[in-house]
């Protein structure tokens, strides 16, 4: 009620001026035209100037919807070819999203020509495709998405390579990643599938370099990164140790490994074999000295007592540790072993018993057996030799035996009998 009143007293004021101008400015038209003549008021003039200019416009944007029909139904028509498109785009993805993948693919395809999306139907379509088994047909629609968007070679190369992940074909999608990856550095979609395929195909090396830079993006967690840094250092070793002539390479990964992977078990006695398979005893020796100081661990105990470099020093060095751990029994194994190797027997026998007292071993009777035997006590050496097979029979899986045959022969017999 008050925007009525408003507009009701706003034309009334401008009416109201309108009339003061026409009174206060007074003036006329003159239109002579050869002996005819034609006089009005200035503002009745003005008023039909104003009209004549109305219908003029009306008349040329009338002539000019006649002259160009057709354009104006191509754009009609397009724009509706365009909405129905993308009705069906849609009802393609839903599609999609609920697993009927033939479907989805036809109705994807068929919206792609007038769809403005082109790239998003015909990849969408080779997913369908793939996911039904059609291969081909999935690499044609990559093609056709290729063809109508330019500019989309990044999102047409991860769709490609996550394909051949799929379908088992790592090395071709390797091929791609790598050209993406000089394209696009650190690309975190690149970048974790490009861990995903290193993984697939074992290329540690790549895996490896590969690390700081998901760590970098924050794409693995920091117990996922020490878990692939140990394990492709892990893998890399045992691959270069294959070849002990170069050592080198070897000794290059134990220098680049980060600080907190030299002090794992395993990777230590890897590099300690690796060492020993090319001649380093010394080396080896003095890596296991350094981290036995440092790290306690039972294999690393057992691997310094099979060392052959300096046994009365490498005795000497393991009665000290014995001093800190007496009862430990592969230490006392380990011990038992130098003093053979220095020609002390009775001290062998001495530890050999000492650690067979703390944990009963096969290892440990068979050594008793062996050394008993070379001593001429042959009945010790059988008795061991007696206990190390019933302790590592009992390790064996429970199987049929001859004996359990034999029990049930008899039984069979008399069925073949009754027969």
């Amino acid at each position: 009620m008050r925007k009525l009143i408003l507009l009701i007293v706003a034309g009334l004021a401008v009416g109201a001026l309108f009339g003061h101008l026409m009174m206060s400015v007074p003036g006329y038209w003159l239109i002579r035209v050869g002996d005819t003549s034609v006089q009005t008021s200035f503002w009745f003039g003005l008023v039909l100037l104003l009209a004549a200019f109305l219908v003029l416009h009306f008349i040329l944007r009338l002539l000019s919807g006649m002259i160009r029909p057709v354009g104006r139904f191509r754009t009609w028509n397009s724009r509706a070819r365009n909405r129905r498109a993308m009705k069906r785009t849609v009802r393609g993805l839903v599609a999609m999203t609920e697993g009927r993948w033939k479907r989805a693919e036809k109705t994807l395809v068929k919206a792609a020509d007038d769809s403005s999306t082109p790239l998003v139907n015909y990849l969408s379509a080779a997913l369908a495709a793939h996911y039904q088994g059609n291969y081909t047909q999935s690499q044609e629609h990559i093609n056709q998405a290729q063809l109508t968007t330019e500019g989309a070679d990044t999102a047409i190369g991860l769709m490609q390579a996550q394909l051949l992940i799929d379908r088992q074909q790592p090395e071709e999608a390797l091929a791609i990643l790598n050209r993406l990856d000089k394209q696009l550095s650190n690309h975190p979609q690149v970048l974790k599938l490009l861990k995903q395929v290193f993984l697939s195909v074992n290329d540690w090396e790549g895996l490896r370099r590969l690390i700081p830079r998901l760590a970098a993006q924050k794409l693995i967690s920091q117990q996922e990164r020490e878990e692939l840094e140990f394990k492709a250092y892990r893998e890399l070793i045992i691959f270069e140790a294959k070849n002990p002539s170069d050592i080198e390479r070897v000794r290059s990964l134990w220098a680049d490994m980060p600080d907190y992977l030299r002090g794992k078990t395993e990777l230590i006695v890897l590099y300690a074999e690796a060492l020993l398979q090319a001649n380093e005893d010394t080396i080896a020796e003095r890596l296991l000295n350094h981290s036995l100081d440092h790290h306690w661990d039972a294999r690393l105990v057992k691997r310094y007592g099979l060392l052959n470099v300096d046994p009365s020093r490498q005795l000497v060095k393991a009665e000290k540790w014995l001093q800190e751990r007496p009862n430990d029994p592969e230490l006392l194994l380990a011990c038992g072993r130098l003093s053979l190797r220095t020609g002390k027997w009775t001290k062998a026998q001495e530890y050999f018993e000492a650690s067979q007292r703390q944990r009963p071993s096969g290892v440990v009777c068979a050594e008793l057996a062996r050394l008993y035997a070379s001593l001429g006590e042959h009945n010790k050496s059988q008795l061991y030799y007696r206990h190390s097979v019933e302790m590592l029979a009992k390790s064996l899986p429970s199987l049929p035996q001859p004996s359990d045959a034999s029990d049930s022969q008899p039984s069979s017999k008399k069925a073949a009998k009754r027969a």
